[in-house]
């Protein structure tokens, strides 16, 4: 190969591998806030569409750090920034062998986002007042100690099945229903039709199809790993109502009882706001909301091919077996 197309080639890695996130836009000026018309599509309704990202340094939880604060002010959010950037950088080499490892990947990789959200709130929790998600049930708690003692009786993994749903590949319980920040891939695509709503997650590039209006129901013994969504408009506000998950999906101590409120409203040119509440009174004291500020990204979504690179599940599968060689040749030895 040439180094003219040695060099080309390389490129075209780097560009596919890079995270397609760029850094939120900068603040319409107050005139062309002012000027803004909602736009909508054929069908009257406000246009959702295209990329937008809800990539954020803004953590769900407000941290002990900002207790009883609930916004920042600007000059307080720009030191955060500051500090939170250099804690987050990959490249540090101030901790030792086992602090590189624990880092993972380079900096390179990675696309958290540098910025808090465009609110300035100290926590993606809006409700609770507190910026906390409520204590689990004590139903909850008993049921997250018996999942964890099954794992240990279960011991090494005997195959994918045993495997979190990540590592299988199937589902990240950031990037799904609903969506949270993560450590890349924030993104995500709106289709609209007349009667569906299209949401396309970067993240295991899983696409959503919603249906709008009236519709029945799915049975409650037929269980779905992201639920089963339907929608509605409210004013110029899309309300999306997800029920029917499965008890694996276990979005942050959740059971099957899950009831999740999904709202999607267009505030500005660049800015379509995201809310979710969480109800699931078999395993959160009480219901608990979130609140993104998604920005619009310019940028494409690209596919996301876990499968074809989930080389870690074989090494995961590969090391239990080699584990179970070297007990069994451990008590052959002791024969």
């Amino acid at each position: 190969m040439s180094t003219r197309w040695f060099v080309a080639a390389v490129a075209l890695v780097i560009a596919a591998s890079m995270p397609f996130a760029a850094q939120a836009p900068r603040a319409e000026a107050p005139a062309a806030a002012a000027r803004w018309v909602m736009p909508r599509t054929p069908d009257g309704h406000p246009d959702l569409q295209g990329v937008w990202s809800y990539a954020t340094i803004t953590p769900v939880e407000r941290s002990a750090e900002f207790a009883g604060k609930e916004f920042l002010t600007e000059q307080e959010a720009d030191a955060y920034e500051k500090r939170r950037r250099q804690e987050m950088n990959q490249d540090r080499r101030d901790g030792g062998a086992a602090a590189d490892l624990s880092r993972a990947y380079n900096d390179f990789w990675w696309d958290r986002g540098t910025k808090v959200v465009s609110t300035r709130r100290t926590s993606l929790v809006i409700d609770p007042p507190d910026g906390r998600i409520p204590a689990l049930t004590p139903e909850a708690q008993q049921r997250n100690a018996e999942r964890a003692a099954a794992r240990r009786v279960r011991g090494p993994s005997d195959g994918p099945e045993d495997r979190p749903l990540g590592d299988r590949c199937i589902l990240f319980g950031s990037g799904g229903v609903p969506m949270l920040p993560t450590a890349y891939n924030n993104n995500v695509q709106v289709v609209q039709s007349r009667d569906h709503v299209v949401f396309l997650n970067e993240m295991i590039h899983d696409a959503r199809m919603v249906p709008l209006g009236a519709r029945t129901p799915l049975p409650s013994n037929i269980r779905q790993w992201t639920g089963d969504s339907h929608g509605r408009w409210e004013g110029d506000t899309l309300v999306v109502e997800t029920t029917n998950f499965t008890d694996k999906t276990n979005f942050r101590g959740s059971s099957e009882n899950l009831q999740l409120t999904e709202r999607f409203t267009r505030v500005a040119e660049d800015t379509l706001l995201y809310r979710f509440t969480v109800n699931d009174p078999s395993s959160f004291t009480k219901p608990w909301t979130v609140e993104i500020p998604m920005w619009r990204n310019r940028e494409l979504v690209y596919e996301y091919a876990c499968h074809e690179g989930n080389s870690a599940m074989i090494g995961i599968l590969s090391g239990a077996r080699a584990e179970e060689r070297e007990a069994e040749a451990a008590r052959a030895r002791q024969k």
